[in-house]
């Protein structure tokens, strides 16, 4: 039993950290390091709250959640007795329910990847029959459309795209901006950040929680991109190009996408952190939470492993 309420501390814990983070703002001066809390609370929620369950009902055999399992399965083959007599009806139902919400979570995360990768792949597709090399803008994808859109395509064959009316809706120093911000977001891989995310928000579409989350992070993973567009350009020429896709309408990107805006990432709190930075914060903060971060991640699974 103690497995099983130190796994229901845990995702406790985190439930109350995402509530208080979702209205953290330290988390503007740091998006990297909050980015990698954010990831550390959500799959620690997911491996705590469903092993609590799991943890209980397998509690009997002393073995753990993971050996549990393994000796479950063989006693349930062999005659349907667990070590102390017949199964009692809580820890079955504790057993179907950590076991359903476990596979839950999993499917919904590969249904959310698949879609996504499809949605990728038809865009490509389109892409290659639309759009068109500017000698302007080498190496990026330009489409013969009158609003302003850029965006990129994550993935293995990523690729940059631009509309022709954002090549004519911003300077040369403003294009270069956008598009700094769109290599971030291909190299860092943010497309994986979000996807989590997404998929959590499909399992629990009824949560608030997860839904202020989900925002969050995305509006976080923007402002990682606007950092390290930055160290390249100037921070008040990506500050002008994001008022100038904000008052001419941005197109917003397409399914599996990540665009420069978009109606979740809070231009103006993008545009006031680039046009005046606040202090960053000590690098042993930093350092800290990551290092929490980490120990946070690490610990659901040992405990999954723990003997009862």
């Amino acid at each position: 039993m103690i497995t099983a309420a130190a796994l229901a501390f845990l995702a406790s814990v985190c439930a109350v950290g995402a509530w208080r983070l979702v209205r953290a703002r330290w988390t503007y001066r740091a998006p990297h390091v909050a980015i990698v809390l954010w990831q550390a609370l959500g799959v620690t929620w997911g491996l705590a709250g469903t092993g609590a369950l799991l943890a209980y009902a397998l509690e009997p055999y002393g073995r753990g959640v993971l050996h549990g399992l393994g000796a479950f399965a063989a006693s349930a083959v062999e005659g349907g007795y667990g070590p102390r007599g017949p199964y009692d009806l809580p820890r079955i139902f504790a057993l179907i329910a950590g076991l359903t919400a476990f596979t839950v979570l999993v499917v919904v995360l590969l249904a959310a990847g698949l879609q996504t990768f499809r949605a990728r792949r038809r865009h490509r597709t389109l892409l290659s029959l639309i759009a068109r090399e500017d000698p302007g803008v080498p190496g990026v994808h330009v489409v013969d459309h009158p609003g302003a859109a850029a965006y990129c395509v994550p993935g293995l064959r990523s690729q940059v795209v631009v509309s022709e009316g954002a090549l004519k809706l911003l300077s040369p120093d403003e294009l270069h901006a956008v598009l700094a911000h769109e290599s971030a977001h291909v190299r860092e891989r943010h497309d994986l950040v979000l996807l989590p995310f997404a998929a959590l928000r499909r399992a629990l579409p009824w949560s608030r929680t997860v839904r202020d989350a989900q925002h969050e992070v995305a509006l976080l993973v923007e402002m990682a991109a606007d950092d390290a567009a930055r160290r390249s350009c100037s921070p008040r020429r990506l500050a002008t190009a994001l008022l100038r896709f904000g008052t001419a309408g941005a197109v917003p990107a397409p399914h599996g996408a990540l665009g420069a805006v978009s109606p979740s990432s809070a231009v103006m709190a993008r545009v006031q952190r680039l046009v005046s930075p606040g202090p960053r914060l000590p690098r042993r903060f930093r350092y800290g939470v990551v290092v929490f971060s980490v120990t946070l991640t690490a610990s659901a699974p040992l405990l999954w492993l723990v003997p009862h």
